[in-house]
Protein backbone atom coordinates (compact mmCIF):
# COMPACT_ATOMS: atom_id res chain seq x y z
CA UNK A 1 0.00 0.00 0.00
CA UNK A 2 1.34 3.41 -0.91
CA UNK A 3 2.68 5.52 1.95
CA UNK A 4 1.86 8.76 0.13
CA UNK A 5 -1.89 8.73 0.66
CA UNK A 6 -1.70 11.65 3.11
CA UNK A 7 0.04 13.73 0.41
CA UNK A 8 -2.52 13.16 -2.36
CA UNK A 9 -3.00 16.90 -2.88
CA UNK A 10 0.72 17.20 -3.59
CA UNK A 11 0.20 14.70 -6.41
CA UNK A 12 -2.28 17.13 -8.00
CA UNK A 13 0.18 20.01 -7.80
CA UNK A 14 3.16 17.96 -8.94
CA UNK A 15 1.30 16.73 -12.02
CA UNK A 16 -0.33 20.14 -12.59
CA UNK A 17 -3.83 18.66 -12.96
CA UNK A 18 -6.89 18.22 -10.73
CA UNK A 19 -6.43 14.47 -11.11
CA UNK A 20 -9.70 13.38 -9.50
CA UNK A 21 -11.76 16.44 -10.42
CA UNK A 22 -12.43 17.29 -6.79
CA UNK A 23 -13.53 20.66 -5.49
CA UNK A 24 -10.94 20.49 -2.67
CA UNK A 25 -7.96 20.16 -4.99
CA UNK A 26 -5.31 22.81 -4.17
CA UNK A 27 -4.88 23.29 -7.91
CA UNK A 28 -8.22 25.12 -7.92
CA UNK A 29 -6.56 27.91 -5.92
CA UNK A 30 -2.88 27.62 -6.74
CA UNK A 31 -1.58 26.19 -9.98
CA UNK A 32 2.13 26.08 -9.18
CA UNK A 33 4.05 22.94 -8.30
CA UNK A 34 4.95 22.31 -4.63
CA UNK A 35 8.22 23.74 -3.35
CA UNK A 36 10.01 27.06 -3.59
CA UNK A 37 10.79 26.57 -7.29
CA UNK A 38 7.26 25.62 -8.20
CA UNK A 39 6.66 28.75 -10.26
CA UNK A 40 9.35 27.89 -12.81
CA UNK A 41 8.15 26.65 -16.18
CA UNK A 42 10.07 24.02 -18.11
CA UNK A 43 9.41 22.62 -21.55
CA UNK A 44 9.28 18.85 -21.02
CA UNK A 45 11.19 16.41 -23.22
CA UNK A 46 9.48 13.47 -24.95
CA UNK A 47 10.63 11.32 -22.04
CA UNK A 48 9.18 13.85 -19.60
CA UNK A 49 5.82 13.83 -21.39
CA UNK A 50 5.70 10.03 -21.34
CA UNK A 51 6.72 9.96 -17.68
CA UNK A 52 4.01 12.47 -16.80
CA UNK A 53 1.39 10.35 -18.59
CA UNK A 54 2.50 7.32 -16.57
CA UNK A 55 2.49 9.24 -13.28
CA UNK A 56 -1.02 10.57 -13.97
CA UNK A 57 -2.46 7.14 -14.71
CA UNK A 58 -0.60 5.49 -11.82
CA UNK A 59 -1.55 8.27 -9.42
CA UNK A 60 -5.22 8.27 -10.42
CA UNK A 61 -5.73 4.73 -9.14
CA UNK A 62 -4.58 5.55 -5.63
CA UNK A 63 -0.91 5.95 -6.50
CA UNK A 64 -0.23 2.30 -7.32
CA UNK A 65 3.35 1.18 -6.68
CA UNK A 66 5.71 1.14 -9.66
CA UNK A 67 6.37 -2.61 -9.51
CA UNK A 68 2.66 -3.46 -9.52
CA UNK A 69 1.86 -0.90 -12.21
CA UNK A 70 4.55 -2.35 -14.47
CA UNK A 71 2.98 -5.79 -14.00
CA UNK A 72 -0.28 -4.39 -15.39
CA UNK A 73 1.64 -3.12 -18.41
CA UNK A 74 3.26 -6.53 -18.97
CA UNK A 75 -0.14 -8.23 -18.72
CA UNK A 76 -1.62 -5.68 -21.12
CA UNK A 77 1.07 -6.49 -23.71
CA UNK A 78 0.27 -10.21 -23.42
CA UNK A 79 -3.36 -9.70 -24.36
CA UNK A 80 -4.74 -9.31 -27.84
CA UNK A 81 -5.67 -5.85 -29.05
CA UNK A 82 -4.41 -2.37 -28.24
CA UNK A 83 -2.00 -2.40 -25.28
CA UNK A 84 -3.15 1.01 -24.00
CA UNK A 85 -6.80 -0.05 -24.04
CA UNK A 86 -5.88 -3.31 -22.31
CA UNK A 87 -3.98 -1.39 -19.63
CA UNK A 88 -6.85 0.90 -18.64
CA UNK A 89 -9.24 -2.06 -18.80
CA UNK A 90 -7.10 -3.94 -16.26
CA UNK A 91 -6.89 -0.90 -13.99
CA UNK A 92 -10.66 -0.44 -14.06
CA UNK A 93 -11.13 -4.06 -13.00
CA UNK A 94 -9.26 -3.55 -9.71
CA UNK A 95 -11.69 -3.97 -6.84
CA UNK A 96 -10.81 -0.62 -5.28
CA UNK A 97 -11.38 1.09 -8.65
CA UNK A 98 -14.76 -0.62 -9.02
CA UNK A 99 -15.78 0.43 -5.49
CA UNK A 100 -14.80 4.02 -6.33
CA UNK A 101 -16.68 3.96 -9.65
CA UNK A 102 -19.80 2.64 -7.92
CA UNK A 103 -19.66 5.74 -5.64
CA UNK A 104 -19.46 3.75 -2.42
CA UNK A 105 -16.66 6.16 -1.40
CA UNK A 106 -15.46 9.58 -2.49
CA UNK A 107 -11.84 8.83 -3.51
CA UNK A 108 -9.69 5.92 -4.75
CA UNK A 109 -7.72 6.17 -1.50
CA UNK A 110 -10.89 5.69 0.56
CA UNK A 111 -11.84 2.77 -1.71
CA UNK A 112 -8.55 1.06 -0.97
CA UNK A 113 -9.08 1.61 2.74
CA UNK A 114 -12.58 0.14 2.96
CA UNK A 115 -11.53 -2.87 0.90
CA UNK A 116 -8.52 -3.39 3.17
CA UNK A 117 -10.81 -3.23 6.21
CA UNK A 118 -13.03 -6.00 4.83
CA UNK A 119 -16.14 -3.88 4.21
CA UNK A 120 -16.72 -5.14 0.65
CA UNK A 121 -18.28 -8.38 -0.61
CA UNK A 122 -17.74 -9.84 -4.08
CA UNK A 123 -20.42 -12.35 -5.03
CA UNK A 124 -21.34 -12.62 -1.35
CA UNK A 125 -17.78 -13.29 -0.13
CA UNK A 126 -15.59 -10.83 1.76
CA UNK A 127 -12.57 -9.68 -0.24
CA UNK A 128 -9.94 -7.44 1.37
CA UNK A 129 -7.44 -7.21 -1.50
CA UNK A 130 -7.69 -3.85 -3.34
CA UNK A 131 -5.95 -5.25 -6.43
CA UNK A 132 -8.41 -8.17 -6.74
CA UNK A 133 -9.46 -8.40 -10.40
CA UNK A 134 -13.23 -8.14 -10.79
CA UNK A 135 -14.80 -10.15 -13.61
CA UNK A 136 -17.72 -9.21 -15.82
CA UNK A 137 -20.94 -10.11 -14.03
CA UNK A 138 -19.45 -9.96 -10.53
CA UNK A 139 -21.69 -8.43 -7.86
CA UNK A 140 -20.03 -5.99 -5.47
CA UNK A 141 -21.71 -4.73 -2.32
CA UNK A 142 -21.00 -3.00 0.96
CA UNK A 143 -21.27 -5.33 3.95
CA UNK A 144 -24.36 -4.82 6.10
CA UNK A 145 -22.32 -3.83 9.16
CA UNK A 146 -20.48 -1.10 7.17
CA UNK A 147 -23.50 0.61 5.61
CA UNK A 148 -23.75 3.21 8.36
CA UNK A 149 -20.16 4.40 7.98
CA UNK A 150 -20.45 8.19 7.41
CA UNK A 151 -17.97 8.39 4.50
CA UNK A 152 -19.87 5.67 2.64
CA UNK A 153 -23.27 7.28 3.23
CA UNK A 154 -21.97 10.71 2.18
CA UNK A 155 -20.37 9.36 -1.01
CA UNK A 156 -23.54 7.58 -2.12
CA UNK A 157 -25.64 10.71 -1.58
CA UNK A 158 -23.09 12.97 -3.29
CA UNK A 159 -23.80 14.39 -6.72
CA UNK A 160 -20.11 14.96 -7.42
CA UNK A 161 -19.79 12.03 -9.85
CA UNK A 162 -21.99 9.78 -11.99
CA UNK A 163 -21.76 6.00 -12.15
CA UNK A 164 -20.44 4.96 -15.61
CA UNK A 165 -22.64 2.80 -17.84
CA UNK A 166 -20.35 -0.22 -17.65
CA UNK A 167 -21.66 -0.72 -14.12
CA UNK A 168 -25.19 -1.26 -12.85
CA UNK A 169 -25.62 0.10 -9.32
CA UNK A 170 -28.47 0.21 -6.81
CA UNK A 171 -27.34 2.98 -4.42
CA UNK A 172 -30.05 2.27 -1.85
CA UNK A 173 -28.98 -1.37 -1.59
CA UNK A 174 -25.30 -0.33 -1.78
CA UNK A 175 -24.85 -3.04 -4.36
CA UNK A 176 -23.76 -3.13 -7.99
CA UNK A 177 -22.76 -5.34 -10.91
CA UNK A 178 -19.62 -4.94 -13.00
CA UNK A 179 -21.24 -5.28 -16.42
CA UNK A 180 -18.27 -5.08 -18.77
CA UNK A 181 -14.64 -4.06 -19.08
CA UNK A 182 -14.58 -0.49 -20.44
CA UNK A 183 -12.65 1.08 -23.27
CA UNK A 184 -10.70 4.30 -22.74
CA UNK A 185 -13.53 6.39 -24.24
CA UNK A 186 -15.98 4.94 -21.69
CA UNK A 187 -13.98 5.84 -18.59
CA UNK A 188 -14.96 9.17 -16.94
CA UNK A 189 -11.48 10.52 -16.24
CA UNK A 190 -11.64 14.18 -15.10
CA UNK A 191 -8.39 14.81 -17.01
CA UNK A 192 -7.02 13.51 -20.29
CA UNK A 193 -5.29 10.16 -19.90
CA UNK A 194 -2.86 8.98 -22.55
CA UNK A 195 -2.17 5.27 -22.07
CA UNK A 196 -0.48 5.23 -25.50
CA UNK A 197 2.27 7.41 -24.01
CA UNK A 198 2.56 5.02 -21.06
CA UNK A 199 3.11 2.20 -23.54
CA UNK A 200 5.79 4.28 -25.28
CA UNK A 201 7.45 4.94 -21.90
CA UNK A 202 7.77 1.25 -21.08
CA UNK A 203 8.69 0.14 -24.59
CA UNK A 204 11.70 2.47 -24.91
Amino acid sequence: MSKRIAAKHKIDRRLQVNLWGRAKSPLNKRESRPGQHGQRRHKPSDFGIQLMAKQKLKGYYGNIGEKQFHKYYVEATRRKGDTGENLVGLLERRLDAVVYRMKFVATPFAARQIVNHGHILVNGKRVNIPSYMVKEGDVIEVRERARQIPQIMEAIESGERDVPDYMDVDPKAMKGTFVRTPKLADIPYPVQMEPNLVVEFYSR
